[in-house]
């Protein structure tokens, strides 16, 4: 096979791999932030970039917020929030379509040339990631030199978004899964501990749960570890 060929068929399968890869945590099970680290670094690997960012859209106040990305700038990973529509990353996620800057040094539009000047950014390719037409957020790719993105490899870079809007979509849905469940277990440890305090104590059920609650504030522990704590006590007692 010719030197070209193969290098091309090499590049070919790396791309494949790293859609596999990113395919692959729609149902890992991961915690968001461990996630969100993944595809980065898998998104790097793949486009080939100096650096990659994700930015989720936090929905109430309508910012694009850095939670993710390979580079070890502080003045990178420091950057300001975005309002949508604000910049290239707030323009995509706005208008939920892909942009590509030639040089993002001269381009006005981009909020932070003076870090992007400092830390050898050029190209930027930047994609929404997108759930069912919902955009949660944007995935940035940069180059170290003045690159015009191919169409494959905006194509590309689209795949692997989509692949990750609803990987993390399923880890947003499972964690605020996890934290209902948790409250309600928390609930129900505190009722279990005031219904205790009340019989011991002889004293209302509203009386024992303003109890439990200044012990928590005193002893900066939560309503949950307080409960936990007098449940124990009780569960010891009527053993002995």
């Amino acid at each position: 096979m010719p030197k070209v060929k193969k290098q091309g068929y090499e590049v070919y399968l790396k791309q494949i791999e790293g859609i596999s890869k990113v395919a692959s945590l729609i149902t890992s099970g991961l915690y968001l932030d461990e996630l969100l680290k993944l595809v980065v670094k898998i998104t790097a690997e793949v486009m080939n970039s100096k650096v990659c960012s994700l930015m989720l859209l936090d929905p109430e106040k309508k910012e694009l917020v850095v939670k993710a990305t390979q580079s070890i700038s502080e003045a990178y990973n420091k950057k300001p929030n975005i309002k949508l529509g604000n910049g290239i990353a707030g323009i995509v996620a706005k208008e939920n379509k892909p942009q590509c800057i030639l040089d993002i040094r001269e381009d006005e539009r981009y909020l932070n040339r003076d870090i992007a000047k400092k830390e050898g950014l050029v190209s930027l390719a930047s994609v929404p990631l997108a759930v069912k037409g919902r955009v949660i957020g944007v995935l940035n790719c940069y180059t170290s030199k003045k690159h015009k993105f191919t169409d494959t490899e905006l194509g590309l870079l689209s795949v692997v978004a989509n692949q990750a809007a609803v990987a993390i979509e399923n880890a947003e849905l499972d964690l605020r899964a996890r934290s209902a469940e948790e409250a309600l277990l928390t609930r129900k440890l505190v009722e279990r501990a005031k219904d205790i305090l009340s019989q011991e104590a002889k004293i209302l059920p509203s009386e024992a749960y303003r109890l439990l609650q200044k012990k928590s504030m005193d002893t900066r522990k939560s309503m949950r570890e307080i409960a936990e704590a007098i449940i124990l006590t009780r569960d010891i007692k009527s053993r002995t």
